[in-house]
This record gives structure tokens, sequence and C-alpha cells, in this order.
């Protein structure tokens, strides 16, 4: 990963490093309203030598005296003078407990020795200070003085102290939620990159290439309407969307100059990674050229395109394969937008086995001969192996994959599909690309020339709902395009 790479994976999870700092700042907050407050008294002892006479002793003295300093230090925390402490002194607390409250640190490069004594009351560390104080000048004085001797050979003396700090030195509110914010942030940072080193999904126009090994016809970028208008039509016409579906169309025309594409396949890797949107919005722009298309939903499992069409599905593709229905019975003319829809029809519990039968190939061969393009919508190649059979019997397929949904491994398992049944693919189309910025596009505005008004519907009769022609300003060259139906999540 580049670094443009670790500033993107934090980028796109800014949502977790927030979540992350919010949680460590709500426990710092939760420890400093829960913790009890600690009090600390300090005292400061001095240690000198009783032999120092000229200045070479009196270095050499010091010298010593630093040395019985760092020895004092653990003397201070010692079981011995906290069972002489409360022996001596009435505290109300054991010998364990008073050695737990004292901490010791000789400080640097000097002959001074500093304890503190932290207790949750006040009065009961300053108590426990002065006794300290005490004891701990009179055991050294005993351990330090030698057998037959009038003095010891090292005096200790309190030069500062016992001196009670009114200010709770614990919990330390300011330090312990920044702490906690920084916490949160190098937490939800590195959740956010390692988020980002294991993730796996599409999220380029070279990754998609190099995992499928076929071209890319396109890339449909990421509209915030496409929910609620899933269809290329009124407002979305002149839309960036809309221009991205016509240079598929256009790609998809010059994939093969010397055999054009007739018929063609558009599934994906699995189910949410917008094929049914796809297939739709292609054969929107196909007939918007001027050519007679028809619309094959055949998704089995779950048929999205009746629905984005506003149209009735109730008979169709099943019905004709089953030998219940005529074709011309079921074939629906979307308005006059030169498109031709053949709804699902009733879901059977054997899809596979009916769209790879030779009746679903004779009926491909009769939708060629009456239609310019014929666009089928199938089922995901990953979950189900629906769209297999037909893939082999139409001049190509369409592989629809995700931005940051669909992950290479669908992909691979996809594009092994297809090539198992040896169909032929023509390409990779990579859809709800984020907007990069940089990217400038030359498109009519909305509330000039381009911008389309909404039409009416009527109902028809045998099931059958045309929508009305709308958006009468087009460029030169385009056809008049129906509106939408309603809008339900991609497919």
């Amino acid at each position: 990963m580049e670094l443009r790479d670790y500033f993107d994976a934090v980028r796109k999870r800014w949502l977790w490093v927030v979540a992350a700092m919010t949680v460590t700042v709500g426990v710092a907050v939760v420890v400093n309203v829960r913790a009890t407050p600690q009090y600390a008294t300090s005292v400061t002892f001095f240690v000198s030598t009783s032999s120092a006479q000229g200045v070479t002793d009196a270095y050499q003295g010091g010298l010593f005296s630093q040395q019985r300093v760092k020895s004092y230090s653990g003397l201070l925390t010692s079981d011995r003078l906290a069972d002489t402490v409360v022996n001596r002194h009435s505290l109300g607390l054991t010998a364990g407990e008073v050695q737990a409250r004292i901490s010791a640190r000789p400080v640097p490069d000097t002959v001074l020795l500093q304890a503190t004594v932290t207790d949750s009351s006040p009065n009961r560390s300053e108590r426990v200070a002065v006794a300290i104080a005490d004891e701990f000048v009179d055991l050294v004085q005993r351990l330090e003085t030698s057998p037959g001797a009038d003095r010891p050979a090292v005096k200790v003396e309190v030069v500062s102290g016992p001196l009670l700090n009114p200010t709770p030195v614990s919990p330390q509110p300011v330090r312990n939620v920044a702490l906690g914010l920084l916490l949160g942030l190098l937490a939800g940072v590195g959740l956010a990159l390692l988020r980002g080193l294991l993730d796996n999904t599409v999220r380029s126009v070279e990754q998609i290439q190099e995992v499928t090994a076929a071209p890319l016809l396109g890339t449909i970028p990421l509209d915030s309407t496409a929910r609620r208008e899933p269809l290329i039509t009124g407002r979305q016409t002149h839309s960036p969307r809309a221009e991205s579906f016509r240079q598929l169309r256009t790609n998809l025309q010059f994939a093969d100059v010397d055999k054009p594409i007739r018929s063609l396949l558009v599934t994906s890797a699995m189910p949410e990674e917008g094929k049914t949107t796809t297939a739709t919005n292609l054969a929107l722009t196909f007939a918007e050229a001027g050519s007679s298309v028809v619309l094959v939903e055949a998704d089995l499992r779950r048929p999205q395109a009746t629905s984005y069409l506003d149209m009735e599905g109730a008979v169709g593709l099943t019905n004709v394969l089953a030998g219940h229905a005529e074709l011309d019975d079921v074939l629906q003319p979307w308005g006059d937008s030169g498109m031709t829809l053949l709804p699902s029809g009733f879901i059977p519990p054997n899809p596979s086995e009916l769209l790879g039968s030779q009746q679903m190939a004779d009926l491909l061969t009769s939708l060629r001969s009456r239609f310019d393009v014929v666009i089928v919508d199938t089922a995901p190649l990953v979950p189900v192996t629906d769209a297999a059979p037909i893939a082999a019997q139409v001049d190509g397929a369409i592989l629809v994959g995700r931005c940051a949904k669909t992950t290479e491994a669908h992909l691979r398992a996809a594009t092994a599909a297809l090539r198992a049944v040896d169909a032929r693919l023509l390409g990779c189309v990579l859809n709800m690309t984020p907007h990069r910025s940089g990217s400038y596009h030359y498109y009519y505005n909305d509330r000039g020339r381009g911008r389309g008004r909404r039409g009416s519907r009527t109902p028809a009769p045998a099931r059958q709902r045309q929508a009305t022609a709308v958006d009468t300003t087009v460029p030169v060259g385009d056809q008049p395009t129906p509106t939408g139906g309603a809008a339900v999540k991609a497919s």
C-alpha cells in the first residue's frame, strides 16, 4: 500500500476512529468518576557521613552517601520499618497496609531521599508520614552504628516535610481524558489500517481487470438518488450516471466490429451488486439509440426488472418455457421507447433446469431474429448456477462488480463459472464507483435544456402498464424515454 492508500483507509473508516476515541474517553471519564481520591504527603531526608574532615574525605563521603541513598529507598518500603511504625503509633492500619502506602525515590545525583505516603484520607496520610520520618531516622541510626561505636557512620536528617498536598494526586481527570483520547485515536487508526490491509474488496479499475483478466467496459458512478430513481429517465437522462451507461453501450458496439453483439447476458458474482439496474438501463440506452431491444428477466430467484419498470410480471418467461403461453402474449413494450420486456413469470422450483433447457435456447434464437439487441438479466453466478447455461448461448456476458463490496474471491469464482461453460466474457462493469476529485464532466444543467419532466402512466390490458413518453427536449439523435417506475434495492 502507498501512503495515499493509508490515508484513504483511515478516511473511509473515520467512524471507526471516532467510535474508538469515544469509547476510550468514556472509559477515562468512568475511571475518573469512580476512582477514590488519593492524597499524598511527602518528606525529604538528607543523608551524610559523619567522618568528613578534608575535601577528599568530603568527596568520598558524598559518593558513599549516594550509594547509601539507594539502599535506604528500599529500607523505607521494608516490612521492618512498617512493623516499627505500627507498633509505636496508633494509625488503624496493619503493617502491610502501611507498607503499601509508602513509596521512595532517590533524587538523582544528590544525597537526598524523598518518601511519599499516599492515602485516601489526607489526615491519615500526614500522620503516617510523620511516623515514617521519626522511625526511619531512628532505624538508620541503629543500623549504621557499629558495635562499640558511639555514633553512626551515616546520619539521616529530615530537611523537608512532612508536607501534605491538599490537591488529590489521583485521579487526574485531564491527564486521563487526554490519554484516553490519544489511545482511542491510535486504536481507531490502527483498526482502520488493519481493516484496509485485510480488505479484499474490489476498489479500483486496475484491480477488477487484474482479477478477471477481462477488459473494463465501463464504470458507473455512485449516485445518491439511484436508490429512489434507478432508471436513467426523466431528470436522470443527462446525469453523469446516464452518460456512463451510454459509454458502456458504445464500448459494447465496438467490442467486436466484425461480429456485432446481438445478444448479451448481464450478471454479477453476488446479489446487491447492481446487475439488474445495469441490464435495465443498458436496454434503455440501446433503445435510445434507435435499436429494438428486448430485456429478458431471467433472474428467476429474485426478479426485479418488472418492479423497476413498474410492469406486471406474473406471466412471462417461465410460462413460455413451460408451454403455457405464447411469446407474443407475454412480451410487453415499454411505452414507445423501443424497449420490450419479457418478464420472469411465475417462480419455478427448478430455475437452473428450466433456463438450461432446449426451449430456452430456441427462445433466445427467436428473440434474436425479432430484435436488434437481446439483453438477459440473470441471477448471480456464485450462489446459484442459473446464469451459466444461458451464458454459453449468447454472444457474450457482462460481469458487474460493486465497488468496495464485491470481493476478489467472488469475482474469481464468477469468472471461473463463465469459463467453465466456454462463455465469452466481454468485460466487466465497476458499479457505484465514488467520485474522484479532478474528474470533469460536461452535461446539461438540470435547470437548462436537458431537464426532463415527469409524465403519467396509463394502465393497459393483459397485466401490462405502458409508460407515457416524456423528456420531449432531447439532444439530436436521441429518442424520447419514458419515466421509470418504483425504486427498489439494486440487485
